[in-house]
């Protein structure tokens, strides 16, 4: 050893010495590839040998006459290749270096393969830096070659020639090789990615992808043009994309001139007379500012272009249902009512269908059953259209039906009678069977002018009277329906003042046990003291409170009067009886029921047990939140009621996990009991599956002997109605039915 070397090769002398090996005996590698082996290897490094095998053939070629030989080994250090002086080649065979052959330190000792792959510089043996005396007579030069882009180390390139060949420009030049390997590497690397991304492209693109050559020639051509143009691949690539007859034009001016086009629009036939209808655009490629090719694509826009073709499609039209949408319908009534003013059309008018209970459908089967829903209404709508009426869905559950040149009124009747005979039918969306009603607002264009938006407003207003009249009906708009509005307008206004002013009160019905004949109970029913209008009931302004947001105030101030009038009876010595109030959907659902109910409960003194909440059937079958509010209502002792039983959607399986007290029946079973069997047979089914789940029923509406007979012959718990007693105020109810008990004898 010398003492100028470098610390790696004395190091690596240092561990031959260690290992024990002997200097003067060659060692042979432990680890030789078969031929087969040998064969795989070269095979998955074929693209890297073929580079390095380029360049180490020129370096060659530059020292011919020097007696060289230039090897080539893989990461691990297996020698791959072998080329340049036979003599030198046929020497080292003998000593077992030859391709297929693991040149490792612990086996091999000093040497270059291992070195060079070891250090991340070029290294150079020389003569005695060489562990072993057989190789003190050689020069050896070495340098590893990695992926620059990852510093992925590929394989090592050395030299090996008599010593006294050696020169340190060997190094040089040997660096110069292996960066050039190394560039044209990275580049191979980089094309093949970009192969890959320009494949991934082309197959995944939903567009047609065309790419030619600088003369024309077609090298591109994507499984989307081929599906577009309807022309097979095989017959495109290699042909002059000239001789196109959809494209030719273009890429001529395009080759010739170096034109650019965007968004042309293409009209062609495919192979099955179709029309197709494509954008087109195209543009030069460069490279290095010289023109290397075209490249074009298209979008197909068949579709779309058809629909923008008839009536704006995109622009116009709902997505949902396919019908003209709102906007569609503005258009055309505006253009009916010029025509109107003008004389070229003798008749309009207009019928607003907005669905009934849309929403309890939407939220108890979901929105997507609500869609097809929506969906097959339109496609029974679609049955009542005239030669020259337009359908359009105007948002959500509303439809238009636009009625022109009719030469009789009654045509417009006829048509709201029979839409809303159509919608006493079931409408079947999946396996589903489901039941809407329709109210209609309708509006005959009147002899003086009015605005489209009046006309629409004057249906929008008939609508809505028709759902205060009970739905399930058409309204014609009058100029007496505008009062009503108007009445209900100066209502709405007065209601946000009617708390603060004191203008609620309570009346009570009584609920009578049908074994004993006392009564159990009483519902308190909301009224409104109004000072112009009198006594109002509720159906005229609950749904107004609901609208403005008044509905949790007011629902708050039912319980709080009805909890305080029970404990005043009680206080009075009047018979104990439990108060059912009314909740409201958005006061059941919000995040302070429970508090409210606490806090009421403290603050009037009324014993839980006394207080009976009624909610109904869809507040219930929220389970999610509804759940946890009847829980924990239960937990305060509160009785709970389910109203109006039967006449919405819901789920046994819900039903019976939650504890439920009582179950009201809803008085439209009970009118219908003596003369409708499906009716009777309802009510006797509701009031066993309630006694099975350990509830009391309680039936409303009861108006006659004959009713209550029936249903006391169902087993039925508890009954109420005007066969009993219309509501009263307070204190008529106290007088009838909570007057204080009379003394027992003795005290």
């Amino acid at each position: 050893m010398t003492n100028n070397e470098p610390d790696f090769i004395v190091e690596s002398k240092r561990l031959c010495e260690i290992a024990g090996m002997n200097p003067n005996e060659i060692p042979r590698p432990d680890t030789i590839l078969t031929s087969s082996e040998l064969e795989a290897k070269k095979e998955e490094y074929d693209e890297i040998l073929s580079v390095v095998s380029f360049f180490s053939n020129k370096l060659l070629d530059s020292l011919k006459g020097t007696p060289i030989l230039v090897g080539v080994a893989d990461a691990d250090g297996y020698l791959l290749k072998v080329e340049g002086d036979e003599t030198i080649r046929s020497t080292i065979e003998q000593f077992g270096i030859f391709p297929g052959s693991l040149f490792r330190q612990e086996d091999t000792g000093t040497n270059v393969i291992s070195l060079s792959l070891d250090q991340k510089h070029p290294i150079s043996l020389i003569g005695k830096s060489h562990y072993h005396t057989f190789l003190h007579s050689t020069a050896c030069y070495g340098t590893a070659f990695r992926y620059t882009d990852n510093n992925n180390l590929l394989g090592s390139l050395s030299i090996m020639m008599p010593i006294e060949y050696r020169n340190p420009l060997f190094l040089t030049m040997l660096s110069q090789v292996v960066d050039s390997i190394e560039r044209e590497l990275l580049l191979r690397k980089q094309n093949k990615k970009l192969n890959i991304m320009n494949q991934i492209m082309l197959s995944r693109t939903r567009n047609g992808i065309v790419v030619t050559d600088e003369n024309g020639i077609t090298t591109e051509f994507n499984d989307f043009a081929q599906k577009i143009s309807g022309t097979d691949k095989d017959d495109v690539l290699g042909r002059n994309i000239r001789e196109s007859p959809i494209t030719g034009s273009y890429f001529e001016e395009l080759l010739e001139q170096e034109k650019s086009f965007s968004n042309e629009i293409l009209k062609f036939t495919d192979e099955n007379g179709d029309r197709v209808i494509c954008l087109f655009d195209a543009q030069p490629i460069y490279e290095e500012e010289k023109l290397a090719g075209a490249f074009g694509q298209f979008r197909d826009i068949t579709e779309r272009y058809n629909l923008q073709e008839k009536y704006n499609y995109l622009a116009y039209h709902d997505d949902l249902t396919g019908l003209p949408n709102r906007r569609y319908v503005n258009i055309e009534t505006k253009r009916a009512i010029e025509e109107l003013q003008s004389g070229e059309s003798s008749s309009l008018a207009l019928l607003f269908i907005d669905l009934d209970r849309f929403k309890i459908i939407n939220d108890n089967f979901g929105h997507t059953c609500g869609d097809h829903l929506l969906i097959e209404v339109s496609r029974h709508l679609k049955k009542y259209l005239g030669e020259n009426d337009i359908l359009a869905r105007m948002g959500g559950d509303e439809f238009v039906l636009l009625l022109q040149n009719f030469e009789d009124a009654d045509y417009v009747t006829r048509k709201a009678e029979e839409v809303l005979q159509e919608f006493r039918h079931p409408f079947q969306v999946d396996d589903e069977y489901l039941y809407t009603t329709a109210s209609i607002g309708v509006v005959y264009y009147p002899e003086e002018y009015v605005s489209l938006e009046t006309f629409m407003v004057y249906a929008d207003n008939a609508m809505y009277q028709a759902k205060l009249d009970g739905k399930d009906r058409y309204v014609v708009y009058s100029s007496h329906s505008l009062e009503n509005m108007m009445e209900e307008f100066r209502l709405e206004a007065d209601l946000r003042e009617a708390l603060e002013k004191n203008e609620f009160v309570l009346h009570y019905q009584p609920q009578i046990n049908n074994t004993t004949g006392e009564v159990v109970g009483v519902e308190a029913l909301i009224r409104w003291q109004h000072p112009e209008f009198g006594l109002i009931s509720p159906g005229s302004f609950i749904h107004l409170a609901e609208k403005n947001g008044l509905i949790t105030r007011i629902g708050e101030w039912v319980i709080e009067e009805a909890c305080r009038q029970n404990k005043k009876w009680q206080e009075a010595g009047g018979r104990p009886v439990k108060v059912s109030v009314n909740m409201s959907t958005q006061q059941f659902l919000t995040k302070n029921t429970i508090t409210l109910v606490q806090d009421v409960l403290e603050r009037t003194g009324l014993a839980p047990e006394y207080l009976v909440l009624e909610v109904t059937e869809y507040m219930a079958m929220e389970y999610d939140s509804s759940f946890l509010v009847l829980e924990k209502l239960r937990e305060i002792g509160v009785g709970i009621s389910i109203d109006d039983f039967g006449t919405g959607y819901s789920s046994l399986n819900y039903l019976k996990q939650f504890r439920i007290d009582y179950i009201k029946i809803d008085k439209s079973f009970v009118n219908e009991i003596l003369h409708d069997e499906n009716d009777a047979i309802i009510v006797n089914a509701i009031i066993s599956l309630a006694h099975n789940l350990g509830m009391q029923v309680i039936a409303e509406g009861v108006e006659t002997s004959e009713q209550l007979d029936f249903l006391i012959r169902q087993n039925c718990d508890v009954t109420q109605g005007f066969y009993f007693s219309k509501p009263l105020t307070a204190d008529d109810i106290e007088k009838s039915y909570i007057r204080p008990q009379a003394p027992q004898e003795g005290n």
